[in-house]
């Protein structure tokens, strides 16, 4: 099938002024095209949004970016990967509201990036004596701090996850969130149920494909509820986990139409997998040493030392690396798609408006360039000065949160 935003041939010149003309989703009109990719910045300490979480997000809306996401917005504290990270709970809603008023003063709206580690977590706050997922397994995010396994989720468990992604959502929209993004990627808590690589359940909830996908879609459907038809939301998948036995790009079509027909409002285009093999979400320098420079524990210092050159594979930059099998997935449904991974400049965003996607999320070009889309839209030429380094990947738990370390904002 044919998107209707993929009808009219465009050149060069139109497709950039359409990227940096008004868009809407699902009723919310963004300036331009461009969105600040969710990513988890350690700007929260013991849980609460910080002045310098505040500071971060406003600099890239005085830079220009349409919409900016805030990650990871954890659904419940259990969902936490680690202690440092927000969820949504009464306790801090002055704090949320007063960063999403700030924000708003800027001209620039405000996603919240919903998820759920499942079985993939260190958080030593845990009010359970072990992390949930899809069924038993080791946990090998927690083997660092001595939490070395995972418990598979008992129906009841399940319920009770639909309902904290549910009363999350009705939180998230009442604080002031514009738009709101459910994690379907990368390893996390629902990804653990998509992924066969993971989902090793003999009931209802796993083998096929429409079982793997009943608990993701019953969470879509719950968010659905609590905010209303009128309210963006966005999912962000992994189109491959780049692992024998892992989500493949033939999947993540039919898992795109499944999403689809659910009601999703739009479709983030990525890939990879933090838990198995993340460096083919990255791609460029490899970051085994920016993260063995980071780690704090010698436990996990010495895994990824032994482990490492297989977990963290080397992938060649290249500017689009995920574009033709997000191709795939924008002709296979009907709802709009946000393209992701590795669009750094004017050329790239051409590019992808003559290829039919409505929206483009920026990660590490914006932390390196949190100017680039005021630039983009100023300078027909105009290119990231993002070296793809991926050392910012390495500061994910630095006190300072995540950063450039080549370039002083």
């Amino acid at each position: 099938m044919t998107h209707p935003a993929n009808t009219t041939p465009m050149d060069r010149e139109a497709a950039l002024q359409h990227c940096f003309s008004p868009a809407t989703l699902n009723g919310v009109t963004l300036k331009n095209r461009l969105i600040k990719a969710g990513t988890f910045e350690n700007m929260t300490p013991g849980g609460r949004p910080s002045q310098r979480l505040e500071d971060f997000h406003c600099r890239l809306a005085d830079g220009g970016v349409a919409m900016t996401n805030i990650g990871y917005c954890a659904v419940t504290g259990d969902g936490r990967l680690n202690e440092n990270m927000m969820y949504m709970h009464e306790g801090i809603r002055g704090e949320l509201s007063s960063l999403i008023d700030k924000l708003h003063e800027r001209d620039c709206k405000v996603s919240g990036q919903m998820g759920h580690c499942g079985g993939f977590s260190k958080n030593r706050e845990l009010k359970r004596k072990r992390p949930l997922g899809p069924n038993f397994a080791v946990n090998g995010l927690g083997v660092g701090c001595g939490m070395f396994f995972a418990d598979g989720m008992t129906h009841a468990d399940i319920d009770e996850m639909v309902a904290q992604y549910r009363d999350a959502a009705g939180f998230m929209k009442s604080v002031g969130f514009d738009s709101l993004e459910i994690h379907f990627g990368h390893g996390y808590g629902l990804c653990q149920f998509i992924s066969p690589k993971t989902n090793k359940r003999k009931d209802e909830y796993g083998g096929s494909l429409e079982n793997r996908m009943r608990l993701p879609l019953r969470v879509l459907a719950a968010v659905r509820e609590a905010v209303g038809d009128d309210y963006p939301i966005t999912g962000k998948i992994s189109m491959t986990e780049g692992v024998r036995g892992g989500i493949s790009y033939d999947d993540s079509v039919e898992i795109s139409k499944l999403l689809d027909k659910g009601g999703i409002d739009a479709i983030v285009c990525s890939g990879g997998t933090s838990t198995m093999n993340p460096m083919i979400m990255f791609r460029g320098d490899n970051m085994l040493q920016p993260m063995l420079d980071n780690e704090k524990s010698w436990i996990m210092r010495s895994i990824l030392r032994l482990a490492g050159k297989s977990l963290f594979r080397d992938y060649p930059y290249e500017d689009l690396y995920f574009l033709d099998q997000a191709k795939r997935i924008r002709e296979a449904v009907q709802c709009q798609t946000i393209y992701i991974g590795g669009a750094n400049g004017n050329d790239n965003f051409a590019e992808l408006m003559q290829a039919g996607f409505d929206f483009v999320q920026i990660g590490r070009s914006l932390l390196s360039d949190p100017d680039l889309p005021n630039r983009s839209a100023a300078d027909i030429g105009y290119r990231s000065r993002c070296l793809h380094c991926n050392e910012c990947v390495g500061t994910i738990e630095s006190p300072q949160g995540i950063h450039c370390t080549r370039f002083s904002l």
